[in-house]
C-alpha cells in the first residue's frame, strides 16, 4: 500500500471525505480520543510547507494547534532576541557547552539549506502559530525538550560512537551544497525529510529510540491530551508516520520526560580511570623509585596539557586560554567532578567576553564555518569541546605510554 493509497483510506475512515479534496496532499486525518487531527507533514525548510500549514489551518478552522516543538524552542522562534540572554558562564558550569554547541551545528545545517532556499528554518512553525491564533486557535507545544532528547541520546552512545557522532556533526557543516527546492519537496513527500535529529536516527541506529521514536511516541500523546475536537498538529514529515502508528495507543509520558540513571559502568569508569592512573604513578616508584615516577609524571603533564592546549589552539582560544588548557588538563584529568574544558572555557569568556551583540549575531554567526571560530560566544564553545576532547586522548595516550614504560 503506498503511502497516499494509507492517506486515503485514514481520510475515509473519519467520514471527512467532503474536506479531503479541499486540504494538501501531505495532510493525513486520524482519529483518537473522540478528536479529529489534521497532521500536516512539512520539511523545515520549504516555502510550499507555509503554504501547506496556512492552507489547512484556513479550510479546517482547528479548536487547537499543535506543533513540533517545546516550549524553549517556540520562544526562540517567536523572540530572536532570547539569544542575548544567554549567560556562557553558566552553560559551561552546568557541563551543556557539547549541547549548544551540538544544537548549533544541527540548527545551521537547516538555515543554510533555508538560506540557499530563501526560506527561514521554522518558519512554517511561526506560520501555524500565526494562522492558528488568526482562527481563534489554542497553540500547544507537543515535542520533548530538545536537551533532555539530546542527553537521553548521548546516555546511549558509548565513547567511540560519540566521537563518531562528533565527527558527523562537523561534516553536517558541509553537506548541503546540492540541495534545492525541488530535492527538499521529493523527500517531503517521501517522508523522509523530517529535522537533522532524523539523519543522525538513520546514521546511528542505537540512538533511533531517544531521537526518532520516543519523540513520535511523545507527541502522539501529546495529540491525545490536547484541548479541543478539531486538531491541526504541524510535524516534520519524517515522523508522520510513527506518530500515525502510536495515536491510538494510550501512554504515560512521564518516562520519556525524565533522564535515566548513568550507567553504573560510565560511573565508575570516571573514578576508575584516575584511580589507575595514579597507581601506574605508584607502581612506577616501587619499580624504579623516584627517577622512574618522575619521568611518569612528566609524560602524564606534557600530553595530556599538550593536547588539551592544542584543542583550545584549533579554537583559536586566547593564548591565555591555550596555557590555560595545558596547566589544567593534566590535574582536572584526575579529578571527574571537573573537566579541562570547563577551566579552558571560562578562561576564554573571560579574556575575550561576548558582547550583546555576539549573542544576537549568533545564529547568524554558525550558518558558516567561518562563522563558528569568528564569533566569541561560539569560539567559547568550541574552546570547551576541543579542549576536553584534547584532555580525553591525552589520558589514553599517556597512560597507555607510563604502562608501557614501567612493564617494558
Amino acid at each position: 500500500m503506498t503511502d497516499n493509497d494509507r492517506t486515503e483510506n485514514e481520510l475515509n475512515d473519519t467520514g471527512d471525505t467532503g474536506i479531503q479534496a479541499e486540504l494538501p496532499s501531505c495532510v493525513r486525518i486520524l482519529e483518537a480520543e473522540g478528536k479529529t487531527i489534521y497532521l500536516v507533514g512539512t520539511a523545515h525548510v520549504s516555502r510550499q510547507s507555509l503554504e501547506d500549514v496556512r492552507k489547512t489551518i484556513e479550510t479546517v478552522k482547528p479548536d487547537t494547534v499543535c506543533l513540533e516543538l517545546d516550549s524553549e524552542r517556540y520562544k526562540n522562534l517567536t523572540d530572536p532576541q532570547r539569544w542575548k540572554k544567554t549567560n556562557i558562564g553558566k552553560v559551561i558550569r552546568e557541563g551543556k557547552a557539547a549541547l549548544l554547541l551540538s544544537s548549533l551545528i544541527m540548527s545551521s545545517f537547516q538555515r543554510r539549506i533555508g538560506k540557499k532556499l530563501g526560506v527561514t528554518p521554522g518558519a512554517e512553525m511561526a506560520e501555524g502559530a500565526r494562522a492558528g491564533k488568526k482562527y481563534g486557535a489554542e497553540i500547544h507545544m507537543i515535542d520533548r525538550d530538545i536537551q533532555l532528547t539530546l542527553k537521553r541520546t548521548w546516555r546511549n552512545l558509548d565513547f567511540w560512537n560519540k566521537m563518531k557522532m562528533m565527527f558527523q556533526l562537523t561534516a553536517s557543516l558541509f553537506a548541503v551544497d546540492e540541495v534545492d527546492e525541488k530535492t527538499i519537496e521529493e523527500l517531503k513527500e517521501q517522508e523522509k525529510l523530517g529535522d537533522i535529529l532524523q539523519i543522525f536516527g538513520d546514521e546511528f541506529p542505537r540512538v533511533k529510540i531517544p531521537l526518532i521514536d520516543e519523540r513520535d511516541q511523545y507527541m502522539a500523546q501529546k495529540l491525545r491530551e490536547a484541548p479541543g475536537e478539531n486538531i491541526v498538529a504541524v510535524v516534520g514529515a519524517g515522523h508522520a508516520p510513527g506518530i500515525s502508528a502510536e495515536i491510538k495507543i494510550s501512554r504515560s509520558v512521564e518516562p520519556l520526560e525524565t533522564l535515566p540513571p548513568a550507567s553504573p559502568v560510565g560511573k565508575a569508569a570516571k573514578w576508575i580511570i584516575p584511580g589507575l592512573i595514579i597507581a601506574l604513578f605508584v607502581w612506577g616508584f616501587y619499580r624504579g623509585g623516584s627517577e622512574e615516577s618522575l619521568g611518569s609524571v612528566y609524560i602524564w603533564f606534557l600530553v595530556n596539557g599538550i593536547l588539551s592546549a592544542l584543542g583550545a589552539a584549533l579554537a583559536f582560544g586566547h593564548p591565555i586560554t591555550i596555557l590555560s588548557a595545558l596547566l589544567a588538563a593534566p590535574l582536572t584529568s584526575l579529578n571527574p567532578m571537573i573537566a579541562a574544558g570547563w577551566v579552558s572555557g571560562l578562561v576564554q569568556a573571560f579574556v575575550k567576553k561576548p558582547t550583546v551583540r555576539d549573542l544576537e549575531e549568533l545564529p547568524e554567526a554558525v550558518i558558516s564555518v567561518k562563522g563558528f571560530w569568528i564569533n566569541p560566544v561560539s569560539r567559547i564553545l568550541l574552546v570547551v569541546v576541543f579542549s576536553n576532547l584534547g584532555s580525553v586522548l591525552g589520558t589514553f595516550i599517556a597512560g597507555s605510554w607510563i604502562f608501557a614504560r614501567i612493564v617494558g
